[in-house]
């Protein structure tokens, strides 16, 4: 499965926006560490790496809204 870079925009609304994909996990850890450094401040982004069987699933993934973790003392 390979692993997919992509930029990801919160407004005005979310979207997603595949940059690359690679089949190997430290080229695409250090891309996307490359990628956060120049994109992040320019196109004012967030760049995620996630790892999927195809493109459709992985765009799925990154537009579920996840709950926070929990909290220490939340019980």
């Amino acid at each position: 499965m390979p692993y997919y870079i992509y930029k990801i925009f919160d407004f005005p609304m979310k979207r997603v926006e595949k940059i690359e994909q690679h089949e190997v996990y430290k080229l695409s850890a250090d891309r996307s560490k490359v990628l956060r450094r120049e994109l992040a401040i320019s196109e004012q982004c967030n760049v995620k790496m996630i790892f999927a069987d195809n493109e459709l699933q992985a765009e799925e993934l990154l537009m579920q809204v996840r709950e926070p973790a929990p909290e220490l003392g939340d019980d």
